[in-house]
């Protein structure tokens, strides 16, 4: 079911981030504790992040191995420094292949994505019908198999069509939609959705067969001031507020909160 991990505020360092809290992602991706389906995140991981001083696009860090044996990872983590960190580890649906194509994050141009949740049956359900709601570039955009990057596509195409309007509007659309799909062809779908241009997140927790998974947020922390963090499980012991299901989290970029239900 993974797990994933989003930051936005005071520039931290990935280490800090990733790999100093008691109940790090990395600690997640072999020992979670709220998973509802798989005992373990060994099917790859990603980390994204912005360098606002460079003015580019996100910069991305993903593998097929489990995060535990990637060498590199330890040692780019303790020179990059950053403002909004997105991360995840993966435990893979099953039949979908392990390669790079279907690791996250995805990006485009300046969003980052990433998701936890399914589709049942992805392919021989929804694939066909999602598939012929995206707009031309975001379909072609579509490097991987994924559930997961299906519905990237889809939000993007949503955020095109409501262009005018904030991401969040697009974000419930797309929503709604997997909902409506769902309903049709009687199949289950969670989407918990971290989107990020690197001064805000959009975030989901979202299922159309309660319980879904895990999600919490967290301001101000003393380890880390000026900031909010969402992830699938407290990293620390901390004031972590739970959040409602079949709702939308924003984040600005004063770090303040506004959530709103589904």
């Amino acid at each position: 079911m993974c797990r994933l991990l989003a930051y936005l505020g005071y520039p931290v360092s990935l280490e800090d981030i990733l790999y100093k809290p008691e109940h790090s992602l990395i600690v997640q991706s072999y020992q979670p504790r709220e998973m509802t389906s798989g005992v373990v995140n060994a099917d790859g991981f990603g980390v994204g992040w912005y360098d606002h001083e460079k003015k580019t696009n996100p910069f991305t860090y993903r593998n097929t191995l489990p995060v535990w044996n990637d060498l590199n990872l330890p040692h780019i983590s303790r020179y990059v420094e950053s403002n909004c960190i997105l991360a995840y580890v993966r435990s893979a649906t099953p039949g979908q292949v392990l390669d790079f194509a279907n690791c996250q994050p995805f990006n485009y141009q300046q969003q980052l994505f990433i998701h936890n949740g399914y589709i049942e049956n992805f392919r021989q359900t929804l694939y066909r019908k999602i598939r012929s709601l995206l707009a031309a570039e975001f379909y072609e955009q579509i490097n991987g198999i994924t559930d997961s990057e299906h519905i990237f596509a889809l939000l993007l195409s949503q955020m095109q069509i409501n262009q005018h309007r904030p991401p969040e509007y697009a974000l419930g659309n797309t929503l709604v939609s997997l909902l409506e799909m769902a309903k049709c062809h009687q199949v289950k779908a969670s989407a918990n959705i971290v989107l990020s241009d690197g001064n805000r997140l959009i975030a989901s927790r979202f299922a159309t067969h309660p319980p879904a998974p895990s999600l919490y947020y967290l301001k101000n922390d003393l380890n880390f001031p000026k900031s909010v963090i969402i992830a699938s499980e407290p990293l620390f012991t901390g004031n972590w507020t739970a959040c409602p299901e079949n709702s939308i989290i924003s984040v600005d970029e004063d770090y303040d909160i506004q959530i709103r239900q589904i």
